[in-house]
């Protein structure tokens, strides 16, 4: 990623009292709107941020719900080559999980990482693969993508038909001693590899469907991560973090075809994190990480026309790459919550109750 460290540990400084603890910060969302590289946006207080670990360069995130109805925020930390899991209601570190190797459950530079089921699914740049581990233990079940994968950083997936996922992982291979070089367009065909993985009997076979990604001057994906489906709208959004082109989010089909669509609106950082707020068959929002110091915006985007709603920034969270929403009803936000990484070392908490009423978004997703 393109950050300019110096930039930010000053910019941060201000910050590191605050985030030294997990502490409460909100009981209502903020009504005052703030102007930024990218426009306006409306403050929402967050709920809570955890104790920082800078050691851990957390990046993305992830939520399962335990049998006993403990939800777990679970993130990747690339430098320590671990998971990390928190309690979700309170921002309480639990455990971390792994450490630096290529054996099973073991990590070497973890990136993206979503839960499914009983599983959770882990891309390491470094191996590379995706591994599969078994919840609520951690027992890790397989790996696939070895054979293919040059350098995974996002994955999503869907059940495509009853014991079948479909995999989408993107692959941010690049050329030069450095590993800085974006190879030529004829080559970011393969920024996005699909796979098929079939479960049966504890068993995973997964399948190599092949990769996509367009190669004109305008469209390409050049430096990608993060990414998003919504199978009810054939869709899937990649971010592209390139800013020496256009920092954006780029749709596609769940066959792989680019539509000639980005997100509408501009970024004024690098275009992170992106994940769907599902609100019923039709309703729902998209939202994106504009990934800036000292606040990262948090795009909001309706659900089926992409149509930009408004934007809302925390008091604190900056530099953000992933971010994760939990729509099931807990006890602390019983509207859901979205978790977002804070400037690498700590996972902010916002309630989504709060979001709606300060971007006065659908009703529907309060329940």
């Amino acid at each position: 990623m393109t950050i300019h460290r110096l930039l930010l540990a000053l910019l941060l400084s201000a910050f590191a009292a605050s985030c030294a603890t997990t502490h409460d910060t909100s009981t209502r969302a903020s009504a005052h709107r703030v102007s930024g590289p990218a426009g306006d946006s409306v403050e929402v207080t967050e709920s809570f941020i955890t104790i920082a670990s800078p050691d851990d360069e957390l990046d993305s995130l992830a939520t399962w719900t335990a049998p006993d109805g403990q939800v777990l925020v679970m993130a990747t930390a690339k430098s320590t080559h671990r998971l990390v899991v928190y309690d979700g209601n309170s921002g309480e570190r639990l455990r971390e999980i792994g450490g630096k190797g290529r054996g099973p459950g073991e990590f070497t530079r973890p990136n993206g990482i979503i839960a499914y089921a009983d599983l959770v699914f882990v891309t390491e740049r470094d191996v590379p693969r995706v591994q599969v581990l078994s919840l609520p233990g951690f027992e890790p079940v397989g790996s696939f993508g070895e054979d293919v994968l040059r350098s995974p950083y996002g994955i999503w997936l869907h059940e495509s038909a009853p014991g079948e996922l479909e995999v989408f992982v993107t692959d941010s291979f690049m050329h030069g001693s450095d590993y800085s070089v974006v190879p030529p367009l004829e080559e970011l065909d393969q920024r996005v590899r699909r796979f098929r993985l079939q479960l049966a009997d504890g068993a995973l076979v997964a399948t190599y469907r092949g990769s996509f990604g367009d190669t004109s001057q305008a469209g390409a994906l050049r430096m990608v991560e993060s990414l998003w489906g919504d199978p009810a709208h054939d869709r899937l959004l990649v971010a592209d973090e390139d800013r020496r082109n256009v920092s954006t989010l780029r749709e596609y089909t769940l066959e792989g075809r680019y539509t000639g669509n980005s997100l509408p609106g501009s970024f004024g950082g690098e275009a992170e994190g992106v994940s769907l707020w599902d609100c019923g068959p039709e309703e729902g929002y998209w939202i994106a990480v504009d990934q800036l110091v000292p606040h990262s915006l948090f795009h909001v985007h309706e659900r089926a026309s992409l149509a930009y709603r408004g934007s809302f920034r925390g008091g604190v969270t900056a530099n953000t790459d992933g971010i994760a929403l939990h729509l099931s009803p807990m006890a602390r936000f019983p509207a859901g919550v979205m978790y977002a990484v804070h400037d690498d070392r700590s996972i902010s908490a916002f309630d989504l109750r709060h979001v709606i009423q300060a971007l006065d978004l659908d009703q529907a997703c309060l329940h």
